[in-house]
């Protein structure tokens, strides 16, 4: 639709696609779409086409059997995506987290998918019991009338989200009751950190995620002083890039915006929008021009025999436009940051020789691996005991209060000796007679 395909973000990759030498944009007007017979329509070698308000996907998908063209986003695919039942499905078949839900489906036919009973804080659904806070969702994915109801402890009523209006995403009811017609899912309410966050894929191997806040929060957009949503970058996970993969696949769709929740310490998906772009980001419209185009031609020229490959290019410096001229725009910051408050290490280190040593050494098993840790009190004391008198007097082994050996010792056989020192140690410690294999702590 016109709309979508004259949009900023729409616009802005067009134009970088079309520096690809051999790929050539061709938009199908509006009135052609929805007024002629798709034989009529212009001829392409692959084809950008999505769902929205007023689109004909039908006609869309009887074009691609007619014409046979690349697919960046699988056409069928997309009936799913109007279906929240189906995209929940699919999530599941593809073991992806989400939300505990259950479907209550309001057809005569199936009477056996509409069990409801409905409590003060909860609602149980087929057998699936939803304490308050809930969610309820009409299985439409085109209608947005979204609701979340609280429990009586917390006031009670219902938060009702719907489409950006102006400065609002959601208002507050006091009505607690679920709506009685129509068929919804019902969820559990996920407890974030008052944010969303949209994650946008092209193809499998990129994904650009941002935050907003929540519309369920107070239902007031942040806006800055553009009027544009305030959106926060955010860093994705191995796993919620592992998830992005999945769901770009999952679906067939190549550009791809799905919703994630941070929840307990995991992800959960709870929404896939299909074919959706970032907004107000030369970065992504940059770096999704050059996936999709070397894409296209990577599938396209063997077919017209076009030599082509890859272009490695040097790294893309970020030039941005300020009111003192182009600068290097700055895209991060990283710090890595160590407290200092510590206690140093009091360790002493030396080589021993006297027979007592040797008696401890094999009395606590080291000879088995040539090395000893001693940590217990008894064996801290004994070590202390040999350590604090003259070679000559016999050492007390009297076990009370103990200090200067206080964490650990160990001991290390060295049959051999001392390993030679370089020379500059050697003239460090050249008359020194230390004799010892341990390390106090």
């Amino acid at each position: 639709m016109m709309k979508k395909s004259m949009s900023k973000p729409m616009t802005q990759i067009m134009e970088r696609l079309c520096k690809f030498e051999y790929i050539r944009m061709v938009i199908f007007p509006e009135e052609v779409i929805l007024n002629q017979a798709v034989d009529k329509w212009p001829l392409c070698d692959c084809l950008v086409s999505f769902h929205s308000k007023g689109f004909p996907l039908d006609k869309a998908v009887e074009y691609a059997k007619l014409r046979n063209p690349l697919l960046i986003n699988d056409l069928n695919m997309q009936y799913y995506i109007q279906d929240r039942r189906e995209v929940y499905r699919i999530l599941q078949e593809e073991g992806i987290d989400l939300p505990r839900y259950a479907v209550l489906t309001r057809d005569p036919d199936r009477p056996e998918e509409c069990n409801l009973v409905e409590g003060e804080d909860h609602v149980e659904v087929n057998g699936e019991v939803f304490p308050k806070p809930f969610v309820e969702k009409p299985v439409s994915a085109e209608d947005h009338n979204v609701y979340v109801y609280y429990p009586t402890s917390a006031g009670g009523g219902s938060q009702r989200l719907f489409r950006k209006i102006g400065s609002r995403s959601s208002v507050y009811s006091p009505e607690s009751c679920v709506r009685k017609t129509g068929s919804y899912i019902y969820e559990e309410f996920m407890p974030t950190d008052g944010t969303d966050v949209k994650v946008y894929t092209v193809g499998p191997d990129y994904a650009h995620a941002e935050a907003r806040k929540s519309p369920a929060l107070d239902g007031k957009v942040e806006r800055d002083s553009e009027g544009k949503e305030i959106r926060y970058p955010v860093m994705l996970s191995a796993m919620e890039k592992l998830v992005a993969r999945k769901v770009c696949l999952a679906f067939k769709q190549t550009v791809c915006g799905f919703d994630l929740l941070r929840a307990n310490g995991h992800s959960f998906v709870c929404d896939v929008n299909g074919f959706s772009f970032v907004k107000n980001s030369m970065k992504y419209y940059d770096d999704c021009a050059k996936v999709l185009g070397n894409m296209v031609m990577r599938e396209l020229a063997p077919q017209f025999h076009i030599p082509w490959s890859i272009p490695l290019e040097a790294e893309d410096i970020p030039i941005v436009p300020t009111t003192s001229g182009t600068m290097m725009e700055l895209r991060c910051v990283i710090a890595i940051i160590r407290h200092g408050d510590r206690t140093p290490k009091q360790k002493m280190k030396m080589e021993v020789r006297h027979p007592l040593f040797f008696a401890l050494f094999e009395k606590y098993g080291g000879y088995k691996s040539g090395k000893l840790k001693l940590k217990k009190p008894k064996q801290l004391q004994v070590s202390l005991s040999i350590s604090s008198f003259p070679i000559t007097q016999k050492p007390s082994v009297e076990y009370g209060h103990f200090s200067g050996i206080n964490r650990k010792v160990q001991l290390t056989y060295l049959p051999n000796g001392q390993p030679k020192a370089s020379s500059e140690e050697e003239g460090k410690e050249e008359e020194s007679q230390a004799n010892t294999v341990s390390a106090y702590d």
